[in-house]
């Protein structure tokens, strides 16, 4: 059996160095993004370059034919005789990384500016005593409160204030982007904390007070009830008008179920109050109108269902504006490879030059 042992000491630092290759293109093409990858077709002509090597190499060195495998194995070993070919290895390797390199391998940054359009939106909610009628559960002031509340959760970006009405009306919240301060005061806020009976003109007159030096593009109310306007010195249709002329939308929203509802009908000494059904009335024309006048929309909720579908309605209309501007900032990551193929080749040319040179 003829062995060139020469010639497999060659292929295996040949394979090697092919390996070292092969590890940083793969590194640079799943790490980061190369801007010329044409480049890296050049590295098809390394294993040519490799078998030609080898082949002068195997023509032009004298070979010895051994008989068997034994004398082989019990051979003397001689650790420069094995390191004859790290030079050619070396070299293909540091002309393999040099390819990679021309690939021109970046990383890349990517960011946004976000420029939000918020909306300034004042909720206006009747607190009167017939907001405690059960139609909703566990009645309507509770189940309006709640879902008011997810309504501002699901607006972070918004300036949002509350209006409580009655008899009377006041800011119990003026516009703010602490939505945590806006739902406390919301929570805290019931019904006779001022004058009974419903100012839904007040309410309205209120809130747009409230937006009339909004520098906001987008200016909303959402005002909601469940009766009729029997208080108060403005009417619910003039509010209406100055809304208009403020340029601020009103979404009307009527709570109450269709028929009777059990209701409070009088108070008790103790502060209780005695419930019987009531005829439910909600002076939808007006309602109506309103939300014609200023450019909204007036919905009509029977149970909190309804009333969550409601405000996701009026969610969906009013959305926040938002501007994006994407950046992008890109780093040359080519200089370590092209670092590490100068230096194997310089390095393959001291050992040519010098302790190989020796052994020739």
């Amino acid at each position: 059996m003829r062995i060139d042992r020469d010639l497999i000491g060659l292929l295996v630092w040949i394979a090697l160095a092919f390996g070292a290759i092969a590890l940083v293109a793969l590194w640079c093409i799943r790490t980061f993004e190369l801007e010329d990858p044409g480049y890296l077709w050049f590295l098809v002509a390394l294993p040519v370059a490799a078998v030609w090597i080898a082949w002068r190499r195997h023509k032009r060195n004298p070979r010895v034919a051994l008989s068997t495998m034994q004398t082989l194995a019990h051979g003397p070993f001689d650790l420069l005789s094995h390191l004859r070919h790290l030079p050619t290895a070396a070299g293909i390797a540091g002309l393999g990384f040099m390819i990679v390199a021309l690939g021109r391998p970046q990383s890349k940054d990517s960011w946004q500016d976000i420029t939000r359009d918020g909306i300034d939106i004042i909720i206006a909610m009747d607190f009167s005593a017939s907001m405690l009628a059960q139609d909703l559960k566990p009645d309507r002031l509770q189940a309006a409160k709640k879902v008011g509340m997810q309504f501002i959760d699901d607006r972070p970006n918004d300036r949002i204030g509350l209006v409580v009405y009655e008899g009377e009306a006041f800011t119990q919240c003026p516009l703010t982007t602490d939505h945590e301060v806006l739902k406390d005061l919301f929570s805290q806020a019931k019904t006779g904390m001022i004058e009974g009976g419903t100012a839904v003109g007040m309410g309205l007159a209120t809130a747009v007070n409230r937006l009339r030096d909004s520098k906001a593009k987008s200016k909303v109310v959402i005002l909601l009830t469940d009766g009729v306007s029997n208080a108060g010195s403005v009417q619910p249709l003039d509010a209406a008008v100055i809304a208009q002329q403020f340029g601020v939308r009103v979404y009307t929203v009527g709570v109450g179920t269709r028929g009777k509802a059990l209701s409070p009908v009088a108070i008790y000494p103790n502060g209780q109050y005695q419930y019987d059904y009531v005829q439910v009335e909600i002076d939808e024309a007006s309602m109506q109108g309103i939300a014609d006048a200023t450019g909204g929309k007036y919905f009509r909720a029977t149970d909190e269902r309804k009333l969550r579908e409601v405000y996701s309605e009026i969610d969906r209309m009013e959305k926040t504006r938002e501007k994006v501007t994407e950046h992008s900032r890109r780093k040359e990551e080519y200089r370590p490879v092209l670092l590490w193929a100068c230096m194997l080749m310089l390095f393959s040319l001291v050992l040519e030059y010098t302790i190989i040179r020796t052994m020739a």
